[in-house]
């Protein structure tokens, strides 16, 4: 049989290294498809159950590997249900490669069946490279500058495939008028600021009395570095959502993540610094930042574009984490013991404290903190660890000190649901052997985890440790929707929204021959986490948590919020008592060791 333009892109993405392509099958990339299964090497085809959570397993696989993650679908809808996962690779900096399959040329400009305008589709999501392939041979070409445009931008790249040039005879390429013949490499370089700008940046650290780094996953292979630096001014260390897998949250000056999510020990360092050092991050909860005109601010990031993205910095430093921290360590003056240092671990011992009593709140039936501190704590250092979109990201942020190593990733910046089952398959089919363990709300299971979990039924025998542990917090609500109704709107819960309907998760799982464990007491839960992580198959903890356990931002900013949240409740009648008698004692705790 001739080889097909489809087989150059198989043989392709193989010499790019591309191992799994996530996917679901249509008309449109059948002769893709077709070529994948001829090959005699190549990626191996994971069928998803929605081209959404297809996408969202490749923007999986480049977040827990760094590798381009890659997906197909066809025209159509199935290209418009790429969207979502696109974007989230987008806002999070994820390499992917999305293979969209289109009509034939011919039919172009005609509406035809599934005709949509590709280019136009994919335009923002794809910025940097998005590409129709309009003959034979453009390819490899595209495919080449596809992966180096995603490796280069950390973003998106789109290749749109119509079906008569995925089935067009391989071009035999040379040096013909119109002919560019490229390679499948992509490499970079070390990259380090400039000396004057070294020079500069000490100047502003070495005028401040109280420092606090904001560490974002910019800095993933430099916390060595970044923590010594902060010995070296005994400044204290808080991390946006991104970079909070990066660091050890054991160590008395990690104050832990920041924003409205995050610790009471990270608002307490940002609000009383003087000075900020920004490591590899653009989160953008700005209004935890320090005031614009409270802290004198020098900022590390690899892109000169991100430099005072979010804060009024002095100095920017372009160079990679480490050899840039390196850099200004050896010309700071080491500290040693100061009061700021002092009152930062403090802090962090107060916000350890207020974690546990948290966790240790009576809830009906159950306490989500507390399902998730224990959870965590069954984690292994060769686990990986993926996190959905709701209340469980609270409950991750507040309650899990991740062992070193354990690489976790949820849908930051954007923040999408239904990411947390298509991100653990990523994980486990990028590296089998490793347990992987998912939280995530009835919410987002009923958006998208439901019909994953068929996925993990179909491929969970093929992985050589058959681990896969997903923790479903199961309160009938979409409780982070709830709270933000009464603390941001000042609008009471509005039932016809929020409710969800009740879903079996543990029997679902058992239907699918998975594991299923329900738990409603907390004298059972430590039973059924260590069943659960000693299964022989992959496992669905249905955990029934209360709603009514408040999500409150973290204090001294959450004082305003919790009173907002006071007088909503109020007006909820019997509906809202409960939930005000547990906010009046979370935020009890947070007043007793600020």
């Amino acid at each position: 049989m001739q080889q097909t333009t489809s087989d150059l892109i198989v043989a392709r993405l193989t010499d790019w290294g591309v191992q799994r392509l996530y996917g679901y099958p249509g008309d449109g990339n059948n002769p893709l498809l077709g070529a994948l299964q001829r090959a005699q090497q190549g990626p191996r085809f994971v069928q998803a159950k929605h081209e959404e959570s297809a996408a969202f397993m490749a923007v999986g696989e480049a977040k827990f590997t760094g590798s381009v993650g890659v997906v197909t679908s066809t025209q159509g809808p199935g290209a418009v249900h790429l969207l979502t996962a696109l974007y989230d690779a987008k806002l999070d900096s994820a390499p992917v490669v999305a293979l969209v399959a289109q009509q034939h040329t011919s039919v172009l400009g005609s509406d035809y069946q599934q005709e949509i305008d590709l280019p136009n589709l994919f335009h923002d999501v794809a910025s940097p490279f998005v590409q129709q392939v309009s003959a034979p041979e453009q390819l490899p070409m595209v495919l080449d500058r596809a992966f180096r445009s995603a490796l280069a931008n950390r973003q998106p790249a789109v290749i749109i495939l119509p079906h008569d040039v995925q089935q067009a005879p391989a071009p035999d390429l040379g040096q013909a008028h119109g002919e560019v013949v490229t390679a499948p490499r992509w490499t970079t370089g070390h990259v380090r600021p400039r000396d004057e700008d070294l020079d500069a940046a000490v100047q502003v650290i070495e005028s401040g009395a109280r420092i606090a780094i904001l560490a974002g996953r910019g800095m993933r292979h430099a916390w060595n570095e970044v923590i010594a630096l902060a010995e070296h001014l005994g400044a204290g260390v808080t991390t946006s959502l991104l970079g909070k897998p990066y660091v050890d949250e054991t160590h008395p000056l990690v104050a832990g993540t920041m924003g409205h999510l995050g610790t009471s020990a990270s608002a307490r360092v940002l609000q009383e610094c003087d000075t900020l050092i920004i490591i590899g991050s653009n989160d953008p909860w700005t209004e935890f930042y320090p005031a614009p005109e409270q802290a004198r601010a020098v900022q590390i990031d690899i892109d000169p574009a991100i430099i005072a993205n979010r804060y009024p910095v002095e100095t920017g430093l372009i160079g990679e984490s480490g050899p840039t921290v390196d850099a200004l360590i050896a010309r700071l003056v080491e500290r040693g013991r100061t009061p700021w240092r002092t009152e930062v671990e403090r802090h962090v011992e107060n916000w350890r404290e207020i974690a546990r009593l948290r966790a240790e709140v009576a809830a009906d039936p159950l306490n989500p903190e507390l399902v998730v501190r224990r959870f965590g704590e069954r984690l292994t250092p060769d686990s990986r660890m993926a996190i959905d979109v709701g209340s469980s990201v609270y409950h991750y942020v507040r309650q899990m000190r991740l062992p070193r190593g354990v690489p976790a990733h949820l849908s930051s910046t954007l923040a999408s649901m239904g990411c947390g089952v298509p991100f653990g398959v990523s994980a486990k089919e990028s590296a089998p052997d490793r347990p992987v363990a998912v939280v995530a709300g009835d919410g987002a299971m009923q958006m998208l985890g439901i019909s994953d979990l068929i996925t993990v039924a179909e491929r969970w025998t093929g992985w050589s440790d058959p681990r896969f542990i997903v923790l479903v917090l199961h309160n009938l609500d979409l409780a982070e929707v709830s709270w933000e109704q009464r603390e941001m709107e000042s609008q009471p819960r509005f039932a016809a929204s929020q409710d969800l309907p009740r879903f079996d998760f543990a029997g679902y799982a058992e239907l699918l021959g998975l594991r299923g464990i329900r738990v409603d007491d907390p004298g059972s839960l430590d039973a059924a986490l260590d069943q659960a992580f000693a299964a022989d198959r992959p496992v669905v903890i249905e955990a029934r948590t209360d709603r009514e356990v408040p999500l409150i931002p973290p204090f001294p900013h959450g004082r305003e919020q919790v009173d907002a949240m006071r007088a909503t409740l109020q007006t909820e009648g019997a509906a809202g008592t409960r939930a005000l008698a547990l906010l009046d004692v979370y935020a009890q705790i947070e007043e007793d060791h600020q």
